[in-house]
């Protein structure tokens, strides 16, 4: 037979886990006795007086901490302008610009002919290993940038393949074929669809995390210096307090303290706004007008490429309304060049980075006019009368062309420079202050820790 089920067990568990979760009495009593003596100790003198120096040692400490936090978070983020983001953004557009050269040192050697200039050769070699190089480079040092790294991928895929291009248009050209020039034009539409585009990405996705780092080192440190207010108030306090119930003026832990936190507040206030200057500095007077160079340098490396396309392809190649797509290419170059070159005039703010500017522009004005002049000869029927207007070393507007590269390349040297010095200015005046500001809030937390004992001692 069965055991009759027992009917009282449910409420024998049910009572159990009420027990359980209820206090002790022994625990209550603790509990109760503890919040007796914590209110005993505040009801007093000495209690309040111990209280008081734990909470302002606790903010001292505290504005210690999140000032070395935040300001060397701020301090990376300058380091890194100056040293990774910036170098990887001149990188990025130096992988442009090399780029842009090859393609035109490319069209150049074929416009002279079966033997290429030694040169030209040179410099088309130069600049596809400097290009390689730069792209080693910038694939080990661009990390966590899934943009970049799909760019790079793309431009060591494609640059082989155009090289190839080239060699074959090489190839034809010393031995007269006509189809070298149809290889040179399928390079160039290459360069102009694959590489060129790829370059031009990579050195805006590096160039938005240089603003990045810029924004970044910029941002206020609010939480350290409410902090810091908030610490300096409780100090002052005490010490008013101190001196209303003693009639003492002076307390020398808590005006050691004070002091200690008054100089990290002064550190911190004078060095974050001179960083910022500094660094604002270095991005309006450097990286904007690197950009700014750097985009019009481009423009006429295209600007070229497009100058000796044009006699390449000997109008086999139109735009839709039947006109030269190399000529009228030319011309929009030479239109965003012009702009470019007077917003890069605006942008410098000394004589010695006017100069090459001004320079720059007087010689693509005359670059413009011996290409007029080229064309003229050309429509005449006079092909080499015009091939050597463009290619010839003097007179012609390769000579202008280089000229322009040149003033640029000098342009950019000292807009670099200025951007070094101002952006490792704004670096430099973060340095020390992490460090300085945890041990000056030690220093800080002690003297208060100390001048409260002293005023303790005096009730025993």
């Amino acid at each position: 037979m069965a055991n009759p089920p027992n009917v009282r067990e449910p409420e024998v568990r049910e009572s159990a886990a009420r027990s359980a979760a209820q206090p002790r009495p022994g625990t209550r009593r603790g509990l109760a006795e503890a919040r007796e003596r914590v209110r005993a100790v505040a009801t007093t003198e000495p209690g309040r007086l111990w209280i008081v120096g734990t909470v302002v040692a606790v903010l001292v400490v505290a504005f210690g901490a999140v000032t070395a936090w935040e300001v060397s978070d701020r301090a990376a983020a300058a380091d890194d302008v100056v040293s990774r983001s910036q170098p990887l953004s001149a990188d990025a557009a130096s992988i442009y610009r090399s780029l842009a050269d090859a393609d035109t040192a490319a069209a150049g050697g074929f416009l002279a002919g079966g033997q290429e200039p030694l040169d030209v050769r040179k410099r088309y070699d130069t600049d596809i290993a400097t290009a390689s190089r730069l792209l080693v480079k910038a694939a080990a040092n661009t990390t966590g940038s899934a943009e970049s790294t799909q760019q790079i991928a793309t431009l060591n895929e494609q640059l082989p393949l155009y090289n190839g291009l080239v060699e074959q248009a090489r190839a034809n050209n010393r031995q007269g074929f006509p189809v070298g020039g149809a290889y040179l034009r399928f390079a160039n539409q290459k360069m102009s669809t694959s590489l060129l585009p790829a370059a031009q990405k990579l050195y805006e996705a590096e160039t938005g995390r240089l603003y990045d780092d810029y924004d970044q080192a910029d941002t206020w440190p609010y939480a350290a210096t409410v902090l810091g207010l908030v610490a300096l108030g409780g100090l002052v306090w005490v010490q008013r307090r101190n001196y209303l119930r003693t009639n003492r003026v002076f307390n020398h832990g808590l005006l050691a303290a004070t002091a200690a936190s008054t100089v990290v507040m002064l550190w911190l206030v004078v060095g974050h706004a001179v960083a910022a200057s500094d660094l604002s500095a270095s991005r309006a007077h450097g990286q904007e007008s690197l950009k700014v160079l750097n985009d019009a340098r481009i423009s006429s490396l295209q600007a070229r490429a497009n100058e000796n396309l044009t006699l390449v392809a000997r109008g086999a190649v139109l735009t839709k309304d039947g006109k030269d797509l190399y000529e009228a290419s030319f011309t929009r170059d030479m239109s965003t060049l012009a702009s470019r070159l007077g917003a890069a005039k605006d942008l410098a703010d000394d004589t010695a980075g006017k100069e090459p500017v001004t320079a720059a522009k007087a010689d693509m004005d005359a670059w413009q006019k011996r290409h007029t002049a080229a064309r003229r000869t050309d429509d005449s029927g006079d092909y080499d009368g015009a091939l050597s207007q463009v290619i010839a070393a003097k007179g012609s507007t390769g000579e202008c062309f280089d000229q322009v590269d040149q003033q640029l390349d000098s342009a950019i040297a000292h807009e670099q420079r200025q951007f070094t010095a101002a952006a490792s200015d704004g670096r430099g005046a973060l340095a020390g202050l992490p460090v300085g500001a945890a041990v000056l809030a030690v220093l800080a937390a002690a003297g208060a820790g100390v001048g409260i004992s002293r005023r303790l001692a005096e009730y025993r």
